[in-house]
């Protein structure tokens, strides 16, 4: 089956049911707008088997853009919108991509690619003949370890990204038929992509697409669209857990409905159900008041933002996945009682395995699936590192398992930083634009925390006569190539060498608990 199959299926059992809430259009509706959108492509010169760059919000064209390039037999490059032209060019030039489909604001003048205005107004009846794609033909490639250098692509096929949707059916106690999955999270990025597209091409849901993540914006979808399913990272998450409680404490009665929230199971016993309920659709009326689940991914939730939203009757969803595996191999499940930071158990026709264990349980977790991809393009170095005989791949992910057979994130073997927002920095990518700096002799970039923040950090070894000044004008300007969330601030400099292993690879953890104990007081932050 490819994605295509998947979406004629759902014309055939849901063809009147609405798809895209805002725009107003069912399932049956987008042949005719994938079709427009194909024949303007093909005009443009897309024919199978080429690469087309998508670069845009959530938009209904991006939808039809993925379809109408999948009908041609072409594949998607999947492009963030934080990117810099820079890493656009680089991207494209290491995918043979010619064209990329993207909103006009993300235009500039190059010569590896042609842009393709992603809002065109295609001709209405205007139709192409259909490429037959087949499930192992490529659907998307993404990029996952940094996109300036030699970065790893995962190429994920119709099979992949089919299986993960199948696999979705673990959570149907969650996910329903006919629902509203509201969409905000970017389309580009394999959580938004799994949760946001597949999910509900397979349930049979509809999508309320959010192209902004303007708060306000947000909160006025709510209380008009009232969504079921609301995914995002846990950062978020948090924040609207601190406005509704900050919210409460300035109207002075933050203990009492704290109180009936702690309690409400005795409330309800002695008769007081109906004043529990007043309390807990006051506060889920923020979310519209229809919010049934919450799906958290992308970074570890705290047990009292999950606790939070579970007392308010919302059940809260925590994933695990990667772009490797088309976002979530693992969710969490209902138990009486979660252990702390627990991120589930693999989803149907997935299966995990923790390697290695140490003494107190915690291993390396490797996993397999149809949902896992086949290995990265052009990259066989890659693929014999992480990849056994019997198919299963490394996630270089460190984890343990608890009596509820879920399994909880210990840390990573791979040096990726994961910030707040969920997104990832990868430190080889940094620290090869750093070397090139003059005076510099050395550079780590880990994971720290600043003033409660999640940051990455750099510590330069450099050679004397570099001043502070001099190395922050320097490290300002390579920020410049890189996308804003990638950017280094905070970074401390050292005349001494960079402790490094026998191979002369920086040892990371060294440096940083070095930083930690004040070994390098000459700091910028």
């Amino acid at each position: 089956m490819t994605m295509y199959d998947l979406l004629e299926q759902n014309i055939k059992k849901n063809g009147n049911m609405l798809f895209l809430v805002r725009e107003n259009i069912t399932f049956g509706d987008l042949p005719k707008y994938i079709k427009a959108r194909a024949a303007s492509l093909a005009n443009a010169g897309v024919k199978a088997g080429d690469t087309v760059g998508v670069l845009s919000h959530n938009l209904p064209q991006f939808i039809y853009s993925l379809f109408a390039i999948w009908y041609l037999g072409g594949r998607v490059l999947l492009l963030d919108t934080n990117l810099t032209p820079e890493e656009y060019d680089n991207m494209t030039k290491l995918t043979d991509c010619k064209m990329v489909v993207a909103e006009k604001s993300f235009f500039y003048k190059t010569k590896n690619f042609e842009f393709f205005d992603i809002e065109t107004k295609d001709k209405e009846g205007a139709e192409v003949k259909q490429h037959k794609l087949k499930d192992d033909d490529i659907a998307t490639l993404s990029f996952t370890s940094g996109s300036t250098g030699t970065p790893k692509i995962v190429p994920l096929t119709h099979k992949n990204l089919v299986s993960c949707s199948e696999g979705l059916e673990t959570l149907s106690m969650f996910l329903r038929h006919g629902e509203t999955m509201y969409a905000f999270l970017p389309l580009y990025h394999v959580f938004g992509f799994a949760v946001g597209f597949l999910a509900p091409m397979h349930f049979g849901m509809s999508i309320l697409l959010q192209p902004t993540i303007n708060p306000n914006a947000i909160l006025q979808d709510f209380a008009t669209y009232k969504p079921q399913i609301i995914p995002a990272v846990p950062k978020l998450f948090e924040i609207f857990r601190k406005k509704i409680i900050d919210g409460i404490k300035a109207k002075k009665k933050w203990g009492l409905v704290s109180f009936i929230m702690n309690h409400q199971k005795t409330l309800r016993v002695i008769g007081l159900g109906k004043l529990v309920d007043k309390v807990l659709d006051q506060i889920r009326s923020v979310f519209g008041g229809k919010v049934r689940c919450m799906v958290a991914g992308g970074a570890a939730t705290k047990p009292e933002v999950e606790n939070f939203y579970n007392k308010l009757g919302i059940a809260f969803v925590q994933g695990y996945g990667m772009t490797e595996t088309v976002g979530p191999i693992c969710c969490s499940k209902p138990v009486k009682k979660r252990v702390p930071f627990a991120f589930g158990a693999p989803l149907g026709g997935s299966c995990c395995e923790i390697r290695n264990t140490d003494e107190n349980g915690i291993g390396m977790l490797w996993v397999r699936g149809d949902q896992v991809f086949g290995g990265y393009l052009n990259n066989e170095e890659a693929n014999k590192e992480c990849f056994d005989k019997n198919g299963f791949f490394c996630t270089g992910d460190l984890v343990s398992i608890d009596k509820n057979g879920e399994y909880h994130f210990a840390g990573r073997k791979k040096q990726v930083i994961v910030l707040d927002s969920g997104k990832n920095v990868y430190p080889d990518e940094l620290e090869g634009l750093f070397i090139e700096i003059p005076g510099v002799k050395n550079v780590a970039v880990f994971e720290h925390e600043v003033k409660g923040k999640t940051v990455a950090y750099g510590v330069f070894s450099v050679e004397d006569g570099m001043t502070m000044e001099k190395l922050a004008a320097a490290v300002a300007e390579k920020n410049k190539k890189v996308a804003s969330y990638k950017w280094v601030t905070h970074f401390a400099m050292t005349t001494e060498d960079l402790p490094v292993t026998s191979t002369q690879k920086i040892k990371h953890h060294v440096v940083r608990q070095w930083l930690i104990d004040g070994k390098y007081p000459d700091r910028h932050e």
